[in-house]
């Protein structure tokens, strides 16, 4: 008589061969379809390493429920099974190989920024117009590191993250959405403005406002005396002047 464990063996994990073999088949039929993908490809044995990626997959790392899922996913998007991963304004959506022919498909939403939170940011990169250059050129001021990953910094916590994948896993985050999640953080790699486009924050009108609101500051301190200047009557004895009449 047959058992429902019995069974159970059906689901060990596919090899990274059989892996690579449906990902390239599924990338094959899909551009002989017309269909555009975007793949995430590793290179080297380091799934990020610029800040922005770091920090990303750092953050992620902090959810200690999923570390069993996460595991699974580093394996994944390192083998090339994330076949595209497209982020846009609040959301990604990816397809993932897996054992089967067709890719399952997952979508990741992330909770829009609060007006307070955004303007919190505006008003500490508006302290320094270095800041906004760096982050302009798609660099990361150091200083601005607690804005960004700190308690209500704007890396988004696990409450403002939800996920949606098309396998039968049970689990809330299963090892394909882990795989999409390590995705991002090598699109950020590549390309760090993504992160602004993924928190629905507009990167022009974010620097416009930033700089405008520090050009009000400065015009409302423009009549007030700065104790950088010097009195014209503390020349001599500043600079010495007076042995040269």
């Amino acid at each position: 008589m047959s058992k429902y464990w019995d069974n159970m063996s059906n689901y060990s994990q596919p090899t990274t061969s059989r892996l690579q073999e449906n990902a390239k088949d599924t990338v094959a039929r899909e551009k002989a379809r017309g269909k555009s993908m975007e793949p995430v490809i590793i290179q080297g044995r380091k799934i990020v390493s610029s800040w922005w990626g770091q920090a990303w997959c750092s953050n992620l790392e902090q959810y200690a429920d999923y570390e069993s899922r996460l595991d699974r996913g580093k394996r994944y998007v390192r083998t090339g099974a994330v076949i595209d991963l497209k982020i846009q304004k609040g959301k990604v959506l990816a397809r993932v190989q897996g054992r089967r022919k067709a890719p399952y498909k997952i979508e990741i939403r992330i909770s829009p920024l609060s007006e307070e939170r955004c303007q919190h940011a505006i008003s500490q990169c508006e302290r320094k117009i270095e800041n906004l250059e760096l982050l302009l050129q798609g660099k990361f001021p150091e200083e601005l590191k607690e804005l960004f990953t700190g308690k209500e910094g704007l890396f988004p916590s696990p409450k403002e993250i939800s996920f949606n994948c098309s396998c039968p896993d049970w689990a809330l985050m299963c090892k394909h959405v882990a795989a999409v999640l390590y995705g991002i953080g090598a699109r950020f790699d590549e390309n760090p403005l993504l992160f602004f486009e993924l928190r629905g924050i507009d990167v022009d009108k974010f620097i416009d406002v930033a700089l405008e609101n520090r050009v009000e500051s400065m015009l409302k301190n423009a009549d007030k005396p700065s104790e950088r200047i010097i009195a014209s009557q503390d020349w001599e004895s500043l600079f010495g002047m007076s042995s040269f009449i």
